[in-house]
């Protein structure tokens, strides 16, 4: 690449990174807010919370890349055009073809990374939301044990805690045994906390009390303990299967799945259409890119209005992907809808290059202008304003 195109490369990817990184930031804050009940009512610890949030990001940045790569063009080529850099460019005998080359370059790398994520990172980041899910659910300390209530684990077995508090401590813990019915077991602790290793799950108890009844006996044995081990690893199952869904799939899993495997068999129009999708993945920053260049990419003075240019690219884009989505949604019942879809996708990018080409410039038609004009004017003699020649 020369300067120039090294110039317009690097300007377009860092804005690219930067609108993606703000994009996926904001969304990924409401998306997180929703999990707040892994900390409030699970006890997990702000480490887990930010873990299993944060895998979800690849998810997002497929469907965010190629729009903030719209956006970056649309800013490259705008700061191009306000410092006049486009007119000199075209004046020296550069041609809008031409100059869409670092463009074009930027897109591969987005689309390099879009198909990386589509492929791998995202359903690989699902699935271990999944299974770490699965985790969490699974064990009765996390899931079952809630403050302030009896829980039942399973026949005259019952546990209460009073609180949670930061670092899965639990405080105020009470066992009430009955299983052996020979002797009944009481056991009052201050606080206590789980251990977890290979032997299996343990509650492990604190400064508390253990009292002992036993059948036939007229008083109870009471014994103060400093730590007590309560075995609880019969309430965990961390060897449960988890079932995959569609988005947890990895590419090479969706172009060759199971015969056998029950959800193939119960939604197979779900498999085409999500195969599809990841298909198209990296087709959609190119597109973008093209109808972009194609709106905002022709020489203009500094007197012309690029408004029109950035509503129409903006809304080109909007309604590329509108109709993509619903070519996916039909592409569960229909074989033909993807065909569609890469049909619309290829025509788009045809387009923009064909208008790239041939350096047409896409103004609003005169009609259009000389009616915006006039609402203009009227609403300029309803403030009292008069009206600028």
């Amino acid at each position: 690449m020369g300067s120039i195109d090294k110039y317009i490369f690097r300007t377009t990817l860092g804005s690219f990174a930067v609108v993606l990184v703000s994009l996926t930031g904001v969304i990924w804050i409401t998306q997180a807010l929703r999990g707040i009940d892994l900390m409030t009512s699970q006890g997990q610890t702000i480490l887990t919370f930010l873990g299993i949030t944060s895998l979800v990001i690849p998810a997002l940045v497929l469907i965010i890349a190629p729009i903030a790569l719209m956006i970056a063009i649309s800013h490259t080529l705008n700061k191009l055009a306000t410092d006049s850099e486009i007119i000199v460019m075209n004046a020296a005998g550069l041609s809008p073809f031409r100059l869409f080359r670092p463009f074009f370059y930027a897109t591969c790398v987005v689309a390099l990374l879009v198909a990386f994520i589509a492929a791998y990172l995202s359903p690989d980041g699902l699935r271990r939301i999944k299974q770490w899910d699965a985790d969490i659910t699974a064990d009765v300390l996390t899931n079952i044990l809630q403050p302030g209530r009896f829980a039942q684990l399973e026949q005259n077995l019952t546990i209460r805690i009073r609180e949670r508090k930061p670092g899965g401590l639990l405080a105020g813990v009470f066992v009430d045994d009955r299983r052996d019915p020979n002797e009944r077991v009481s056991i009052y602790a201050d606080h206590g906390t789980v251990l977890k290793n290979e032997g299996g799950s343990f509650l492990i108890l604190e400064d508390g009390n253990l009292e002992r009844f036993e059948v036939g006996k007229r008083d109870p044995a009471m014994v103060a303990f400093g730590r007590y081990a309560f075995d609880m690893s019969k309430f965990s199952n961390h060897d449960q299967n988890v079932a995959l869904g569609i988005r947890e799939r990895y590419l090479w899993e969706l172009l060759s799945p199971d015969e056998n495997d029950p959800i193939y068999k119960q939604l197979p129009g779900q498999f085409r259409a999500e195969l599809h999708d990841r298909f198209m993945s990296p087709i959609y920053p190119f597109a973008f890119a093209a109808l972009t260049f194609a709106f905002l990419g022709t020489p203009r003075t500094t007197r012309q209005s690029r408004n029109f240019s950035i509503g129409g690219s903006i809304l080109a884009v909007f309604g590329l992907r509108m109709i993509g989505f619903a070519c996916s949604v039909m592409a569960v019942k229909s074989a033909f809808a993807p065909l569609a879809q890469y049909l619309m996708l290829f025509a788009a990018i045809g387009a923009g290059i064909w208008i790239i080409t041939a350096g047409i410039v896409i103004e609003p038609p005169a009609m259009l202008l000389e009616a915006i004009n006039k609402s203009n004017a009227r609403l300029l003699r309803l403030f009292g304003r008069p009206a600028t020649a």
